[in-house]
């Protein structure tokens, strides 16, 4: 199992600030820096900007929603950050929630599992030819696109129920996951979407866990803290869901806090679930979030 970086918070951060973010992570070794896509700049604009600084990284969103981005500018500038990293990018999408969706953007959630599939239909042939020609209940688009560096863009889906798992195993590089378990992830998310791929000729899907997580001597402060910071993912339901399944009373119980040896079983419990990459969300003190990297660098 590789380990990631989530990176900064697009919305305090100056671009300096993500940047050096960066830089850090790729000289500590871990494999790939994460921004998510929420109320701050642009997460693949920013990322396009450190593509040309940071060398050697793998770069990714996670994850951008759909609603409000038609699959044509969401290709043109998934292939912009592609092509500004030579070809170190991967696209990864998400459908975000209905209160965000219809409460802050004023558009319709109807039919998730319809949108992104017709979504993808138009998407991935995008990013692999450049051109599509699609005739959709809601998107329909006839366009192709171009781009003088030409690179490949893998794609992964936010996927947590089953139906949109067995899609994103079909048609798309895998999926990115956020407050599911590991119990979840091996009993519900990794056979779920590796199925879907052997079907569908496939290689093997990539999924990718992203958990908060912390090396303190203070577990009880540190789920006190986990419960506070990530509150409003328990409230949201797609997360709800996998939390129930989870079994799991809200965020702080899916976080990965305790000393050094509790944090390594519980990432070994991810690797044994199948995720092949964990995607890092450092939490604590100053102090904590040093004794956190330190021992993820350790196991790289």
């Amino acid at each position: 199992m590789r380990i990631g970086i989530s990176g900064s918070d697009t919305g305090r951060a100056t671009i300096d600030e993500m940047v050096a973010d960066a830089k850090a992570a790729e000289q500590d070794g871990f494999v790939s820096y994460t921004l998510a896509q929420i109320f701050g700049l642009d997460s693949m604009g920013v990322l396009a900007l450190i593509g040309r600084e940071v060398p050697n990284i793998q770069l990714a969103t996670g994850v951008v929603p759909t609603y409000p981005r038609h699959p044509v500018t969401m290709a043109q500038q998934a292939r912009t950050v592609q092509a500004a990293s030579g070809g170190r990018f991967t696209l990864g999408i998400g459908l975000s929630h209905q209160v965000v969706i219809e409460a802050m953007f004023g558009l319709s959630f109807d039919k998730p599992l319809r949108h992104m599939r017709e979504y993808l239909a138009v998407l991935m042939p995008l990013l692999e030819t450049g051109k599509a020609d699609v005739n959709g209940e809601t998107i329909s688009t006839h366009i192709a696109i171009e781009a003088a560096d030409n690179y490949p863009c893998p794609v992964l889906v936010a996927a947590l129920g089953p139906k949109m798992l067995e899609l994103a195993g079909t048609v798309t590089d895998g999926t990115s996951t956020w407050m599911t378990g590991p119990a979840t992830l091996a009993s519900h998310t990794v056979p779920i979407i590796t199925a879907a791929a052997e079907r569908a000729g496939r290689p093997a899907p990539r999924v990718i866990a992203a958990l908060p997580i912390c090396v303190t001597n203070n577990v009880d402060a540190a789920r006190e803290r986990a419960a506070k910071d990530f509150q409003v993912y328990g409230m949201l339901p797609s997360y709800r869901a996998m939390l129930d399944r989870e079994g799991a009373e809200g965020p702080a119980d899916v976080a990965m806090a305790g000393d050094e040896a509790t944090v390594t079983k519980a990432l070994g419990r991810l690797a044994d679930a199948g995720v092949t990459e964990y995607m890092a969300a450092i939490f604590g003190s100053r102090e904590e979030q040093a004794e956190t990297r330190a021992l993820l660098k350790s196991m790289l």
